[in-house]
């Protein structure tokens, strides 16, 4: 496996990627309320000032994806076949180097990413009722380092 920044060519896989990974571990969205942010994500990804890294699997194809502003993990996805194998740990080690300690948002109902998160060193700072957007999706702010 290898990480590089992501290439505006593998948008789709990125894209499936993404789908599959939030059908896999957001068991509080609703499929429509998945369907209902393909554009947004589809726009984010297709983003050329967006900072991607893609990990590529053995045979170069796109398995995770991370967005990285600044310090704050804007978003780290892995294909559900590839959970619990690695890659996340991988990606956020690649951010580590490039940014420092690091910042993450994450769905308080997202239980596993919670756990991921707490497993690599992160810790809760803070707590939104709401996601970014207002909708009723409770966010966790995490931070890597001392409280």
């Amino acid at each position: 496996m290898r990480i590089r920044q992501s290439d505006p060519g593998e948008l789709e896989a990125l894209l499936d990627v993404w789908l599959r990974s939030v059908r896999a571990t957001h068991a509080f969205l609703e499929e429509s309320d998945i369907l209902n942010l393909v554009p947004a994500v589809r726009d984010y990804l297709a983003n050329p000032d967006a900072e991607l890294w893609t990990l590529l699997s053995d045979e170069s194809q796109p398995i995770a994806f991370m967005g990285l502003a600044d310090n704050t993990v804007e978003s780290l996805f892995v294909a559900p076949e590839q959970l619990r194998r690695g890659a996340g740990r991988m990606l956020l080690a690649h951010a580590r180097k490039l940014k420092g300690a690091l910042r993450v948002d994450v769905n308080e109902q997202n239980p596993e990413a919670v756990r991921f998160y707490e497993a690599n060193g992160f810790h809760v700072v803070g707590r939104s009722p709401v996601d970014d957007a207002g909708r009723p999706f409770p966010l966790l702010h995490m931070r890597e380092g001392s409280s």
